[in-house]
């Protein structure tokens, strides 16, 4: 049964990785095209200046509901000295108010700066997520969720303290930690639910409206109790 009642209304924050924009054949745009049209408002966060402009050229080929946004666009990701500062996020709330698709490029916002510096991709989606007070945070990952370091099979449900504890494990790629640290910080900010998963996958972005079962990791706030 497809549950797009349950999440009429709800903001998903797509956090897009380059080999998902690179894939042959990838159901993002059809699975954007879906969310908006059952009143599901996508936010994507692409992983490159670039991707973030294909992505809109290709969702604007069939429609011409897809916006590109930068950091520095009404200075919605303030650079800090520790990272992003406080989202600004009345440009995202119009767009999406409006029945856009705001495709957002990792860029940050140095007010003092001629440049805006790149930022981390993972960081930028959870910043958004929890400004945004969003449903989901979706992660794509080549490894399509974390691996339990004792029996390597992938694990299903943690929660954000569980996920920071693996974060530290250096067995895993730098980039596997880097994302499952934003997960982590996304659901302790606010967010009902992140999920890690491979956006090569078919409907990656709209699996949690077509099934029960969750696919790859999800990161939630509640406890986790052993089987």
């Amino acid at each position: 049964m497809i549950a797009t009642e349950q999440f009429k209304g709800a903001t998903f924050v797509v956090r897009v990785d380059s080999a998902t924009a690179r894939a042959t054949g990838s159901t993002l745009i059809d699975d954007l095209h879906f969310l908006a049209e059952h009143a599901v408002h996508p936010v994507v966060v692409a992983p490159s200046p670039r991707a973030a402009h294909a992505i809109v050229r290709t969702i604007n080929r069939s429609t011409d509901i897809a916006v590109s946004l930068c950091g520095a666009d009404a200075a919605m990701l303030p650079q800090t000295a520790a990272g992003i500062g406080r989202v600004q996020t009345r440009i995202l709330r119009t767009l999406l108010d409006q029945g856009f698709i705001p495709v957002v490029e990792p860029t940050a916002f140095a007010a003092f700066s001629n440049d805006d510096p790149r930022g981390i991709a993972d960081d930028v989606a959870a910043a958004i997520a929890s400004a945004l007070k969003a449903t989901r945070a979706l992660f794509f990952h080549p490894a399509g969720g974390v691996t339990d370091p004792k029996t390597h099979e992938t694990i299903c449900e943690l929660t954000p303290a569980e996920a920071l504890d693996l974060a530290e494990d250096r067995a895993l790629s730098k980039g596997l930690r880097a994302t499952i640290r934003a997960a982590a910080f996304g659901v302790r900010n606010g967010v009902p639910a992140a999920q890690i998963v491979d956006g090569r996958l078919a409907h990656a972005a709209i699996l949690e409206l077509i099934t029960a079962q969750h696919v790859g990791t999800q990161v939630t706030g509640g406890i986790v109790l052993a089987a």
